[in-house]
């Protein structure tokens, strides 16, 4: 194909992205990467194994033009349409159904529950309906996603790839992260700690590329003179110190040991919390908080559009995440509030989980803690009594924000990585 100048041009690049749910406040850098891949012309359609839930979204989302399908969220709900997807692929795809549904077989046998049979019977609908001019299919998460794509893209013959995170890399068992990795034709995730398990897991290792998510700066405003922010040290009321922390309310955020610790810090100490976030932890966590007589300290704001926690990042003197290692497994990637908070010259108290030292380097450009209460309670007051080492701390997390996360690069290396595969 070429231009009217007679220059050659490339034709758009079509991908099928099927996600968890769509839209989600919680995943602002999907949606971040969409738009960008949107924006380099990628020609986008979203395949969503589930109803949004959020009863708000992101202006961001509303920039994306991508068609958005929603695929049977359980089987029981659209029965007819499975079925005449099955009948559609009986008589297009025989022989693709036939090898899948026999590596599905193999999979239920090691996974007996219900989840199996709802990922094939969705990945069913999606290789039915999905456009024959389709090359590849694209899963954000490594888990339910990726197995939908893995069983649609085999049932059409096409080729496949992944995104993995956090979650979906530490609780998908061994076994079935092998065989993903030996069938997709690439796989991207973003922290270096993710990229190191997952390579050597993979037979070929150069499938699995680190691409950081980075922050879209241009969606964020330049970040507030905080200069006027040294007057509050927590000495008095009139100068209580802002904390705000962003994170669905689940255990691998660690706020029980956050409250645990914001109840030991001095009685002298003045300091409010704000908290941005919804989740199953809710009634427990304010209950727990009532217990430790905290109540009257936290604002408990739900879950909020982007442009609301960008207000409370340019309002707070500190950001919190005490991020922990769940019982099963479950943990955070590199969290992208903490670049958000860093795109605000906000100081940043976090833990040294997972890949959040890839991005703070205790001392330099945050505080990390161990998790435990006591270290998180020393951090706290170390940080609210010195608001010369917030603006230290904040103005360091900008400059290596600016300097190396950036989204551009990261995007570069997908685009490249999805042109070679659906090529």
């Amino acid at each position: 194909m070429s231009s009217p100048s007679g220059v050659p041009t490339r034709s758009p690049i079509k991908i099928a992205v099927v996600v968890k749910g769509y839209p989600r406040l919680s995943e602002t850098f999907i949606a971040q990467e969409l738009l960008a891949l949107q924006q380099r012309g990628v020609e986008l359609a979203i395949w969503s194994l589930r109803h949004p839930t959020d009863s708000r979204r992101h202006a961001l989302h509303d920039r994306i033009t991508a068609p958005v399908h929603y695929l049977p969220e359980y089987l029981r709900d659209e029965p007819g349409r499975v079925l005449r997807a099955l009948g559609r692929l009986i008589l297009r795809h025989p022989a693709g159904l036939v090898r899948t549904a026999a590596a599905w077989l193999r999979d239920l046998n090691r996974d007996r529950t219900a989840n199996r049979g709802r990922r094939f019977g969705q990945a069913l609908v999606l290789a039915a309906e999905l456009p024959a001019d389709v090359p590849f299919l694209y899963a954000h998460f490594l888990h339910t996603p990726a197995s939908v794509g893995r069983y649609a893209a085999s049932i059409r013959g096409i080729g496949w790839g992944f995104s993995a995170h956090a979650k979906d890399i530490w609780t998908t068992p061994e076994w079935e992260k092998r065989e993903k990795l030996a069938d997709a034709r690439f796989g991207a995730t973003c922290t270096a700690v993710g990229a190191a398990h997952l390579r050597g897991l993979a037979a070929d290792p150069g499938r699995i590329d680190l691409v950081y998510h980075g922050l879209d700066l241009s969606r964020f405003p330049a970040p507030p003179d905080r200069t006027d922010a040294t007057s509050r040290d927590g000495s008095t009321p009139d100068r209580a110190v802002e904390i705000l922390s962003v994170g669905r309310l689940v255990e691998k955020k660690g706020y029980d040991r956050l409250l645990d610790a914001l109840a030991t810090l001095p009685d002298g100490l003045h300091w409010r919390l704000v908290h941005i976030g919804s989740g199953d932890l809710k009634q427990a966590l304010r209950a727990q908080a009532e217990r430790l007589g905290l109540s009257d300290r936290i604002d408990w704001r739900g879950a909020q559009d982007q442009a609301t926690v960008i207000q409370a990042l340019r309002h707070a003197d500190l950001f919190v995440l005490t991020s922990v290692v769940a019982g099963d497994g479950d943990r955070d990637g590199l969290p992208n509030v903490l670049m958000e908070a860093a795109s605000q010259r906000l100081a940043i108290l976090s833990t040294a989980v997972s890949a959040i030292p890839e991005f703070i380097a205790d001392g330099t450009h945050g505080l990390l803690t161990d998790g435990t209460p006591p270290a998180i309670a020393a951090a706290l007051e170390r940080l609210a009594t010195d608001p010369a080492l917030r603006l230290r701390l904040g103005e360091a997390a900008h400059g290596r924000l600016r300097a190396e996360f950036g989204m551009i690069a990261g995007i570069d290396r997908l685009v490249r990585r999805l042109e070679e595969a659906a090529a």
